[in-house]
């Protein structure tokens, strides 16, 4: 690692570009552990010295040269922007050419508001696809019969359009999407069940929103909790239990309404049949890819390292005992996401999220408030609190893997 000279490298200069770093790459995903570190680990290569705080709502830097008791606040207030894995690799990149010596920091700045201003890899149409391919994936996975696959298809791309012009939109129509997305696949199922009494509602209703479930954040909650990052893991674990109830109101109310509208004669549920889960893993892991903004030629990587995962849970899960799965999932995933990155110096969210989404527990959460929703509390309750300790256990996996490879740090 080249060392920078004073005059070359200059401490306002390396203070404006760590503080557009900070924001730009919190926009795109990483924890408040990685991006902390990162830039820990890149102010120093600079020459200089920080301290950094990131949560959910903003970033504090403290900037010192020499002496620790002069240092320089800066406090960013920042907003929860989406995963981009496309964006945030082109930001490791950056940073390595920074560090390496290879650029200035006055041309790396402008890159990084560059980099902001791209296109997505992934526009509109594709996205739309990813909705729907992550739909079928997951009604195939949870032993949905054909006509549950197909409807969770078709429902998930309305999904995605209300997804669209919520976001184009913005205000108060982006804040009711939780609500707005689910009470319209409510509706809908409660509809299609009344002509296609075959279908089960909780199916076709729990895969077409998926795409939108905020499992991530929540599990991503308790891992900087159990991290010491308590007021950023606070928050996004408040965040993504509060959207999840929203969710949860919109479908319930959905079908209630048109249970008060069209009252007939109850249907029992139908039993779920296995159709295999090979022909949907695929799907799944594609649209996870691109939902998230990854580059085509990391995608051989993502879907290769969601494999890595489902193997674990396969692996955990053959011993019966609870929760083993999960652990080992998350273990392999975190060990594959930390020697991909030593390998190809990446950042290992690329590769690590898509994973841990497969396993998050925001769609176990979702189920036990309708079962709760349909009358037996104590089971729905009960698989509920169980979102909370897949978490946990989730972390856990993490932190395990970490111990036995160490991370590089990145983002």
């Amino acid at each position: 690692m080249p060392d920078h000279d004073e005059h070359l490298v200059k401490y306002s200069v390396a203070r404006r570009f760590i503080i557009k770093l900070g924001v730009i790459a919190h926009g795109y995903g990483p924890s408040a552990a990685r991006l902390e570190s990162y830039l820990t680990q890149v102010i120093e290569a600079l020459g200089y010295h920080g301290v950094f705080r990131s949560t959910r709502a903003e970033i504090m830097y403290a900037f010192w040269k020499d002496d620790k008791m002069d240092q320089i606040i800066h406090v960013e207030r920042v907003e929860k922007g989406s995963f981009n894995m496309a964006k945030l690799a082109r930001v490791g990149e950056l940073v390595e050419a920074v560090v390496d010596g290879n650029i200035s920091l006055h041309d790396a700045y402008d890159l990084l508001e560059e980099i902001e201003a791209l296109p997505n890899p992934w526009g509109p149409a594709a996205k739309a696809v990813g909705f729907m391919f992550v739909g079928v994936g997951f009604a195939g996975l949870m032993s949905g019969n054909l006509l549950d696959v197909w409807l969770s298809g078709a429902l998930s791309l309305l999904v995605y359009v209300n997804v669209y012009f919520a976001h184009d939109i913005g205000g108060r129509i982006l804040e009711l999407l939780p609500f707005s997305s689910a009470y319209l696949i409510g509706v809908l199922a409660a509809i299609l069940k009344i002509f296609l009494p075959e279908i089960n509602v909780s199916v076709v209703v729990l895969a077409s929103i998926i795409s939108i479930i905020p499992g991530f954040t929540v599990s991503a909650g308790i891992v900087e909790i159990v991290s010491d990052h308590v007021v950023s893991g606070s928050a996004n674990l408040i965040a993504g239990v509060m959207y999840l109830l929203k969710q949860f109101f919109g479908a319930w109310f959905g079908l209630a309404t048109i249970d008060i509208l069209i009252r007939g004669n109850p249907i029992d549920p139908v039993p779920s049949e296995s159709l295999g889960v090979w022909m949907f893993l695929p799907l799944l892991f594609i649209g996870l890819g691109i939902a998230y903004q990854s580059l085509i030629r990391d995608f051989p990587w993502v879907i290769l390292c969601c494999l890595v995962s489902y193997f674990g849970v396969i692996f955990g899960n053959s011993f019966d005992i609870q929760y083993l799965g999960t652990l080992m999932g998350a273990i392999t995933a975190n060990i594959y996401g930390n020697l991909w990155a030593r390998k190809f110096n990446r950042p290992t969210s690329i590769v690590l999220v898509p994973a841990i989404t497969v396993m998050v527990s925001g769609s176990v959460g979702f189920q036990g408030l309708l079962i709760a929703a349909g009358g037996e509390s104590d089971r729905g309750i009960d698989q509920f609190l169980q979102m909370f300790i897949v978490a946990l256990v989730i972390s856990a996996g993490l932190l395990i893997a970490n111990t036995i490879v160490r991370p590089k740090v990145t983002l």
